[in-house]
């Protein structure tokens, strides 16, 4: 059965929060999810849902007044974020995680600057990095949040101690806990003294052309020195990782980050690779940011692995349902080992066909089966996260999956990227999915 033919009987369990048009398709685009005890805002941007980016954001008769539109752009987010807690029952000072993508380091102190007002500087754990292009000219950030709807049961509590120190100019919390759930910042192997910057010694190759290979060494880093002691102090550890995201500037480092992550995590979490621009972290010699959501240790909540269908890399983990969030590793249009054929253009009709169609429902498919295999349905999609290699594709995909959800709004966001893991494909997707109690 297909992805769309399942959707047809399945009744979602979540909320569109303040749907919009998505401009000239017929589709809808979901501001916000809420999902039982959880609000999902993806895809923020400064936009008034009518233009493209905001006038008061490009201020285009007169951009220099005032303050900078790297302001003005975050200013316009976090407004349209409050809408969004607002409407689904959230606050700010609820929101248990955010990341932010950016097509330029000049904007970020911008960004963050609105930022710290916007949370009063009890800022939750965060991710930055920097990325080709947005889906609106003159877009140079796209946001994602997620928060909790709190109730007597179910509160969000900031941790206090660190594993390392946490620049000011950022000033996101070391740790935050929401249930059972745990959420850390996103991890990289720059130096833990600030003497010592950019990457830490214990992260650097020796002297040499062969003497270690810089990937192995900072991934190894990051989860030894960094991520394993985060998760210990927040009550969690390395076992009780249930999502990473895994975020690399060069795609031949992709084998030496599979073989370190796979020593340390015989049974991985949820994980999706992800291409950056170089630079493309907070020091531009790194090469790798992770990001996790864990759980805590002896809790109610277990951490349960859905393998219905192949994960994209050997050894890896499909799917991971942690009580009410099914988390599924990155997808793309694989099967028994190799991009589908209906994937590939015909280089001499290369103008009669839509290869990306193919590979959108070819996802759904794969994503379908896993839904079903974890008791909940595709319908209940809570974040959609698209990395293309060309976002004139974008349209296409919306139609697949306007198809597939029977026109439900799409809390969805697409960012084009300089690289697929796989040759030829031109589409990943990350997805996160309710599961009703």
């Amino acid at each position: 059965m297909t992805a769309g033919a399942n959707s047809k009987t399945s009744r979602p369990a979540t909320e569109a929060i303040l749907p919009v048009d998505i401009p000239n398709t017929p589709c809808q685009w979901a501001r916000g999810i809420k999902a039982g005890r959880w609000l999902f805002a993806t895809g923020q941007c400064g936009t008034d849902y009518v233009h493209g980016m905001a006038p008061e954001v490009l201020q285009s008769g007169h951009p220099f007044n005032g303050p900078s539109q790297s302001h003005r752009e975050a200013q316009c987010i976090f407004r349209n974020v409050a809408e969004v807690l607002a409407a689904g029952g959230s606050s700010p000072s609820d929101v248990v995680r955010i990341d932010q993508f950016y097509t330029s380091a000049d904007v970020v102190d911008g960004y963050h600057q609105t930022r710290r007002e916007f949370f009063k500087g009890q800022i939750p754990p965060s991710t930055s990095n920097l990325h080709r292009r947005f889906a609106r000219t003159q877009q140079t950030m796209d946001v994602q949040v997620m928060a909790a709807v709190p109730d007597a049961d179910f509160q969000v509590q900031h941790g206090k101690a660190g594993a390392y120190r946490i620049h000011a100019s950022s000033g996101y919390s070391p740790s935050l806990s929401a249930g059972d759930f745990r959420f850390v910042p996103g991890q990289t192997a720059e130096a833990l003294k600030e003497e010592d910057a950019p990457v830490d010694p214990e992260a650097k190759r020796a002297h040499g052309l062969w003497k270690g290979t810089p990937i192995m060494l900072e991934t190894d880093f990051i989860i030894k020195r960094k991520l394993k002691p985060t998760l210990e102090a927040a009550g969690a550890g390395l076992d009780t990782v249930v999502k990473a995201q895994v975020y690399l500037r060069d795609q031949n480092d992709i084998p030496g980050f599979r073989h370190v992550w796979k020593q340390h995590f015989p049974v991985e979490p949820a994980t999706t690779i992800i291409a950056t621009e170089t630079p493309a972290f907070i020091m531009a010699e790194l090469r790798i940011e992770i990001n996790t959501i864990s759980l805590i240790k002896d809790g109610k909540t277990k951490k349960e692995v859905i393998a219905p269908v192949a994960p994209l890399f050997d050894g890896a983990t499909t799917a991971v349902r942690a009580g009410d969030l099914l988390f599924i590793s990155g997808l793309m249009a694989m099967r028994d080992g190799s991009l589908i054929p209906e994937a590939r253009t015909d280089a001499t009709q290369p103008f009669f066909a839509a290869p990306v169609k193919h590979e959108m429902r070819e996802i759904l498919a794969q994503a379908d089966a896993i839904c079903r295999a974890a008791g909940t349905s595709l319908q209940n999609a809570v974040r959609i996260k698209q990395f293309h290699s060309d976002l004139a594709d974008l349209p296409a995909t919306l139609e697949v999956w306007s198809e597939a959800m029977n026109g439900a709004p799409l809390p969805l966001s697409a960012v084009e990227v300089p690289w697929q893991a796989v040759p030829d494909a031109r589409l990943l997707v990350d997805l996160w999915v309710y599961v009703p109690q």
